[in-house]
């Protein structure tokens, strides 16, 4: 057997469904055998795009997504991709080609130490130097990729090694595997803390988005009775129409919901990772259980006393088989989700043209069901819909607050599509954002996906400049121009609409969305109060009112 036909055999039996890609010569004996294979391969026009879209694949499913690309500057390119997945936490394998290793004659055309560059953004990074380690290879990167914490690994296929016949190999089955689970002592420390704390908090994290936690958190909050709060990569979790649901900690300090984390003497931390922007700033005098997977990296703004590691949703259901509830304080709490509901009531009622981001979110959140996905890029609106758009169901809002890149949300939105063609899948993109992997336009067209894509379009780059206004700083730096998006998506074969003065957002929205296709709005967005509500109003909270 061929060594690629072996690769090919053993990503089968990983399960592999897709390979997001921009093949090149290197590939070509890969690129041959999966042609022959059930895998389907899925070109893009970017190798970013095929990351961001893998990674998001391994996001959604647990199983790692697989991203094709040449050597050199196809491997370069998926450098940002690595880093998305990796400090996101998504199951994510890179395969790149080389040039033949035992007797290249093209000197060092193309050639750079794909490996080294990986080195630092993966969990396993190797270069295949024979054919018969192909499926241990393979294994072991599928098995790192998927291990807590998820994230990006990497093969380099040379040429050559490609080629290889094969005369005696072994496919391996992955193994059935159980999480371990946290030691009871360690369970009974984390009872005693929440049975003698007098104001406990929960927050979600992305730990608790990822392993499917669900059901134990609904169970444990109903018997304890404990509000929550989450961070932005773990929003949806616990549905967020909860009576007990405090808000997302879209930003770290200065917010309705830091009013409730300052008053809180004990927090149970469910699942969160440094690596996300901080929901909170400890302090000194409140304590915090870290229960995760694994234990928790210390810093300035992180320093848990108690830790229960393994399995979350067995240690939380540990610990909800123990707890005994109890009358906890926690009305004001409740009073300060009011205030923050009565907030988000006025904001709403403010429309204009250009559109306002709140009347986006707000838009959006009436027109989607419960189990509709909205994909957003990086940008302002980020913080608008992490604060104002409540998600009903785990990964129903993706975004990333880890990397925290630009580029991602409309491959990301083709991922969720593509593997949910049942459901409402929107894209929330700047303009910035979005001209960074526009041409990935093409390929969902190509893949007949439904996909609704808003554009917001401010012309700049909308979250700088709302730091450069904090800072007092001119206005400098963060302008450009930007092509007709309605002319764009049409050069495309997609539909496209331009949001004008008269027009009603919502109902514009509702009226094209159940259309067959890609639809493009270009929506003229208004961030002229981000400063104002984001900044001034905040800091002018007065938490014991």
């Amino acid at each position: 057997m061929k060594a690629s036909d072996l690769f090919v055999k053993q990503l089968e039996k990983e399960g592999v469904e897709y390979i997001f890609a921009v093949p090149g010569e290197e590939n070509l004996d890969l690129l041959e055998s999966i042609r022959k294979s059930k895998i389907k391969l899925i070109v893009t026009r970017h190798e970013q795009a095929a990351g961001f879209m893998a990674a998001t694949y391994g996001r959604l499913t647990g199983t790692p997504g697989v991203a094709l690309s040449t050597l050199g500057p196809g491997a370069t390119n998926f450098v940002t991709a690595a880093a998305y997945a990796q400090l996101g936490g998504m199951p994510f394998l890179m395969i790149t080609g080389q040039k033949p290793i035992k007797d290249s004659k093209q000197g060092s055309f193309q050639i750079i130490d794909t490996v080294d560059m990986f080195q630092e953004l993966t969990k396993y990074n190797k270069q295949i130097l024979s054919g018969v380690s192909i499926p241990s290879s393979i294994r072991e990167a599928f098995r790192l990729a998927s291990e807590e914490k998820p994230g990006a690994v990497h093969l380099s296929l040379p040429e050559d090694v490609a080629k290889e016949k094969i005369k005696e190999f072994n496919l391996i089955e992955p193994p059935t595997t159980r999480r371990p689970v946290a030691e009871i002592k360690s369970i009974k420390k984390a009872v005693e803390m929440i049975q003698n704390s007098k104001h406990p908090l929960i927050l979600i994290g992305a730990g608790a988005n990822r392993k499917r936690t669900s059901n134990m958190l609904n169970e444990f909050i109903e018997k304890t009775k404990i509000p929550f709060f989450n961070t932005q990569m773990g929003k949806g979790v616990v549905d967020e129409r909860h009576e007990l649901f405090l808000g997302t900690a879209a930003l770290s300090n200065n917010d309705f919901v830091h009013c409730a984390i300052d008053q809180a003497d004990l927090i149970i931390n469910v699942g969160h990772d440094v690596v996300e922007k901080p929901p909170f700033l400890m302090k000194e005098g409140q304590k915090v259980i870290h229960i995760n997977f694994y234990s928790a990296s210390v810093n300035n703004v992180y320093f848990p006393q108690h830790e229960v590691i393994g399995d979350i949703a067995n240690a939380i259901w540990q610990i909800k088989e123990l707890i005994i509830p109890k009358n906890w304080d926690v009305s004001n709490f409740l009073k300060i989700k009011q205030k923050q509901k009565q907030n988000f009531k006025e904001l709403q009622g403010h429309r204009g043209y250009p559109i306002l981001p709140q009347e986006v979110v707000w838009s959006l959140r009436n027109i989607l069901d419960e189990n509709s996905i909205i994909a957003l890029d990086n940008g302002m609106y980020k913080l608008w819909f992490a604060r104002n758009y409540n998600a009903y169901k785990p990964n129903t809002l993706l975004l990333d607050n880890a990397l925290a890149t630009m580029g991602a949300g409309l491959p990301s939105a083709i991922t969720a599509s593509l593997i949910n063609p049942e459901k409402k899948v929107v894209a929330v993109v700047g303009d910035g954002g979005f001209m960074m992997n526009s041409q990935e336009l093409e390929t969902a067209i190509r893949l007949k996906l439904n996909l609704t894509i808003i554009i917001l379009n401010d012309s700049g780059y909308g979250m700088i400049k709302w730091k450069q206004q904090n800072m007092n700083f001119k206005n400098f730096g963060l302008d450009f121009n930007n092509p007709d998006f309605v002319k764009y998506a049409q050069s495309y074969g997609a539909y496209g609409y331009q949001i004008k003065k008269q027009d009603n957002f919502k109902e514009k929205v509702n009226e094209i969305i159940n259309m067959k296709g890609i639809k493009i709005f270009d929506v003229p967005i208004d961030y002229s109060n981000n400063k104002k509500v984001l900044f001034e109003d905040l800091k002018k909270i007065n938490c014991k009112k």
